[in-house]
């Protein structure tokens, strides 16, 4: 198995997810929010790449979420804190969602063979079902503001490692795959501190959400997956 790490949305390009599985990578927040929906009984998230066609999109019943550079959207009901998203706001109802970076990173995964949705909290459930579907992996970090975003990377050194370990010698990785599994290595024991000394940490400190941050910063607790089935994000 080979496995591909991007470091940012708009290096994303057809041919380096054609017939791979592509592991999508927002920890702070998207895909930490689409892990927390589901689990907690959402019947799917729809991810949508702009704010019209999220409103175009919605159906009764639906719940429109999404931000913008770390901001609630008017009028929207929910944001992209995965605190909003509990069993009584969510349960047995679809969510269309728009964020700044991750909806779109799912969106240029349109074009791999199978697209999950992977973060701190799911990494080693991520980790294994990718390993399942025997394909060459690509992990998409969504990043910030167009740029590398440091808690993306750090996932994605830690799926590494999980590959690693249900796949043994298997595996090989590109030269910024290999860096993200060093990088996870030397930062494991300091993972709340190494998300809230990011950018994005930063900014969502400074926003009164750093506790979204320590939310996102779970590793390992949960077991859901999130795949994409057809337009929507579903358990596995």
């Amino acid at each position: 198995m080979h496995i591909e790490v991007i470091s940012t949305v708009n290096e994303a390009r057809e041919g380096r997810l054609a017939q791979r599985t592509a592991i999508v990578i927002d920890v702070l927040r998207a895909t930490s929010t689409i892990v927390t929906a589901l689990e907690a009984g959402a019947c799917g998230v729809v991810p949508v790449e702009t704010v019209l066609e999220a409103r175009a999109l919605g159906r009764s019943g639906d719940l429109l979420a999404g931000e913008r550079f770390c901001r609630k959207i008017a009028g929207f009901e929910l944001g992209n804190s995965p605190y909003e998203f509990t069993p009584e706001v969510v349960r047995n109802r679809r969510v269309v969602l728009t964020t700044t970076n991750g909806t779109r990173a799912l969106h240029k995964s349109l074009r791999a063979d199978h697209v999950l949705a992977g973060c701190l909290m799911n990494a080693t459930a991520c980790a294994k079902a990718a390993a399942e579907l025997r394909r060459d992996v690509v992990l998409l970090c969504a990043g910030s503001h167009d740029e590398f975003a440091l808690e993306d990377g750090l996932c994605a050194g830690l799926i590494i490692s999980k590959i690693k370990s249900f796949c043994g010698q298997n595996v090989e990785t590109d030269d910024f795959g290999t860096a993200m599994h060093g990088f996870y290595q030397h930062a494991q024991h300091n993972v709340v501190g190494t998300l809230l000394s990011g950018t994005t940490g930063k900014r969502l400190i400074k926003l009164g959400c750093s506790r979204d941050v320590e939310r996102c910063a779970q590793i390992d607790c949960s077991q859901a997956v999130p795949r994409l089935q057809g337009d929507t994000l579903q358990l596995s």
